[in-house]
């Protein structure tokens, strides 16, 4: 499957838009995220745009590096350093760094989105999609008028694909505003939970954001287990500590 780059450059239009009337004030406020104001977020965001270029850059000179040198420590000593700025060096600084990461995908030949990168094991390509769940579900972490009901529906259905690992196992989705669903192998025998509700509240339920209409269960909701994994490297490849995005 091709990446979505368009879909991802015109998620990117949409979070410059959220952020062009951003003040000072708005920057230092807290964020639905424990811990993080809207500075932390827009941190996050500008610096995965340059984690993510500098990732390809290496990957088309055939180099393989990591994710982040020092591992988390260093992924969150960056957000934290940035997090401070003026809303304007805020927007300056995503603008750059999602333009750094658009030319180097520019570079890219239809044959080097399989190029290995190690942010969980992946490619290029898969970059791409990290990046757009990356931009879409942190632009509602904003909390600046973007909500999961603005997802594009195909963001949605992504996000549900990815995310399916963290429902235990013999749990079903049922989207009822799109002929979708989704199914978590439970073995023979297995009691089988049905969750109902619509594509995009699905998707923000499973990334831990609220849903507009919460989806429903006959018996309640299932608990969601953690983050999809990092995939093991391929056979001879070496483990790498990475974020889990």
């Amino acid at each position: 499957m091709r990446p979505p780059v368009t879909a991802v450059l015109e998620g990117h239009r949409a979070l410059e838009a959220l952020v062009a009337g951003l003040t000072d004030a708005q920057v230092g406020a807290a964020s639905p995220l424990p811990g993080w104001t809207r500075g932390h977020v827009l941190a996050h965001l500008t610096d995965n745009a340059r984690m993510f270029a500098r990732l390809a850059e290496h990957a088309l000179r055939g180099e393989l590096v990591p994710t982040y040198d020092g591992g988390m420590a260093e992924r969150d000593a960056i957000i934290e350093a940035a997090a401070g700025r003026s809303a304007a060096e805020h927007r300056a600084e995503l603008a750059r760094q999602t333009a750094r990461l658009t030319a180097v995908w520019d570079r890219v030949r239809e044959a080097d989105w399989s190029r290995p990168v190690t942010f969980r094991n992946g490619s290029i390509g898969t970059t791409v999609f990290a990046r757009w769940r990356e931009s879409w579900i942190h632009a509602v972490d904003l909390d600046l008028g973007v909500r999961p009901d603005d997802w594009p529906a195909e963001l949605a259905a992504h996000a549900v694909d990815f995310l399916l690992g963290r429902l235990p196992a013999g749990t079903r989705l049922r989207a009822e505003d799109v002929p979708r669903e989704w199914s978590v192998d439970g073995g023979a025998g297995a009691v089988v939970v049905v969750v109902t509700g619509r594509l995009r509240d699905l998707a923000a339920w499973l990334a831990g954001r609220a849903p507009t209409i919460p989806p429903t269960a006959a018996a309640g909701l299932p608990d969601l287990g953690p983050w999809p994994p990092h995939p093991a490297p391929a056979a001879g490849g070496t483990a790498t500590r990475q974020p889990a995005l």
